[in-house]
């Protein structure tokens, strides 16, 4: 029995009454007309501490979220582990929905489980579960790197990385070894790479690594790419696809190879420089593309010549990369980067003006923020310093400024005419004699008793002990 509002609150004026003693159950199922097990029901238990909503038979109250449900459950359908952030983003701005978030995250609890029944997947499995895909050839390859430690530490090289591509239809591999992880190390490994298969594919799949991403934002925000990564692939003809926030398997087939590079090529093997690791890799590589692979079961080699033949065409000049980065000039014409300085023509700068560095593997070029006349930014170009602390200065810059010539010094025991060369007699006058100070101490100075000037001025001299004082 569904108790009527109005009666919930009648009866539960009773209930001290009833809990003190006062009144038995029978008394107040007589005061109130109701049944005794009504009244006992609603009583003892303490859970009864909001009036029962009243509910029309067949008929749920309407959420604003069951106007968006169609499209959430499209979205499930086609992705079931889509965040709860996603849907919520692209409901906002692919369809203009005004919703709150929390109400989306309220559905997708139970709409999840939903979908994933209809979809025959098991809910406690949608944590292990991931959506395969797979690619027609030269469509993608997919990019890495791998940590190899100390393996050259014994011939004074600290580090040591494993840039890895690989093709994502054939699962054909490249590697290359370096002792960097910079820009323009990572996008010379892509050259290499491109060279190696022979063309560039249509995308390349990297995760969150900051060559490829200016900086990181949350999950199912657009993801800012770093301007070099976006002029590479320009240049290049490829898509940068950047994988959502902890989803590594997106790129489970590059991360499969860096594993298997590292048990066939490395294990158990000595290597004194990079340039052997590269040479173990490339004799392995025909033995790799001899295997049949357990996924595809096809022969690597095989379906790679069709993933190559599908590449696009490498273009007839390499692009460039270069570390950008703004540097104020010094007072000395110098300007700092990566603790090292390189000049700037002093003609062409002031100071603490900012100039634009772009650095490459080997050279470093300063370039002003605003051309010249001749619609020219170079300033100067160096070499690239290796190591830390150097000066990288050429003499020319430095033509226009102060030298220092033309200063002497002297010990000061005679004072040179500016015209003759000879020594200054007195009759050069007191000012020039106390020019040089040796000079100015070897002039005789007149010494007189102080009477001299009494009487040149007329004046008494004091006596300590005059008459008019002992009259006092």
């Amino acid at each position: 029995m569904v108790l009527d509002p109005h009666r919930w609150l009648e009866l539960r004026r009773f209930r001290s009454l009833y809990e003190s003693g006062a009144m038995s159950m029978r008394e107040i199922a007589k005061e109130t007309g109701l049944n005794r097990r009504t009244v006992s029901k609603y009583l003892r238990d303490p859970a009864s501490v909001a009036p029962p909503k009243r509910e029309v038979a067949g008929q749920r109250p309407r959420r604003v979220v069951d106007e968006v449900a169609p499209l959430i459950d499209a979205m499930l359908r086609s992705e079931i582990l889509l965040k709860g952030k996603v849907i919520h983003e692209r409901l906002v701005q692919d369809y203009g929905v005004t919703i709150n978030y929390q109400r989306v995250k309220l559905y997708l609890q139970e709409a999840r489980p939903r979908i994933a029944d209809e979809l025959g997947i098991s809910p406690g499995e949608l944590a292990g579960l991931h959506r395969r895909f797979e690619v027609v050839p030269g469509a993608q390859a997919q990019v890495d790197w791998g940590d190899e430690g100390k393996i050259l530490a014994h011939v004074g090289i600290p580090k040591v990385y494993s840039f890895h591509m690989t093709l994502s239809y054939s699962r054909d591999p490249f590697c290359c070894f370096t002792t960097s992880q910079d820009l323009a190390t990572f996008f010379d490994c892509h050259r290499a790479a491109f060279a190696h298969f022979g063309g560039v594919p249509m995308s390349i799949v990297y995760d969150r690594t900051k060559t490829v991403v200016r900086r990181h934002v949350a999950p199912g925000e657009a993801v800012p790419l770093h301007p070099e990564a976006v002029a590479f692939a320009g240049h290049y003809d490829f898509d940068i696809d950047v994988l959502a926030a902890y989803r590594p398997q997106g790129k489970s087939r590059v991360e499969r190879q860096v594993g298997i590079v590292r048990d066939h090529v490395l294990a158990g093997r000595a290597f004194s420089s990079i340039e052997e690791l590269d040479a173990a890799f490339a004799a392995w590589v025909p033995l790799r593309r001899a295997k049949v692979h357990g996924t595809h079961g096809e022969v690597i080699g095989q379906r790679a010549v069709r993933d190559h033949v599908a590449l696009r065409p490498l273009p007839r000049v390499p692009y460039a990369v270069a570390q950008r980065h703004l540097r104020h000039v010094g007072k000395d014409c110098l300007v700092a980067f990566d603790a090292n300085l390189y000049s700037v023509p002093a003609r062409k700068v002031r100071p603490r003006q900012l100039v634009e560095i772009r650095a490459t593997k080997s050279q470093v070029s300063l370039h002003s923020t605003v051309a010249d006349a001749g619609g020219q930014t170079l300033l100067a170009v160096h070499p690239r310093a290796i190591g830390r602390g150097a000066r990288i200065v050429d003499e020319t810059h430095w033509d226009g400024l102060p030298t220092g010539a033309g200063r002497s010094v002297t010990t000061g025991d005679a004072l040179p005419s500016a015209r003759s060369g000879q020594p200054l007699g007195p009759e050069a006058g007191p000012l020039q004699t106390l020019l040089n100070r040796t000079a100015a101490a070897s002039v005789e100075v007149g010494r007189r008793p102080l009477s001299v000037y009494d009487e040149l001025t007329g004046t008494r001299p004091f006596i300590a002990n005059s008459p008019c004082k002992e009259a006092r």
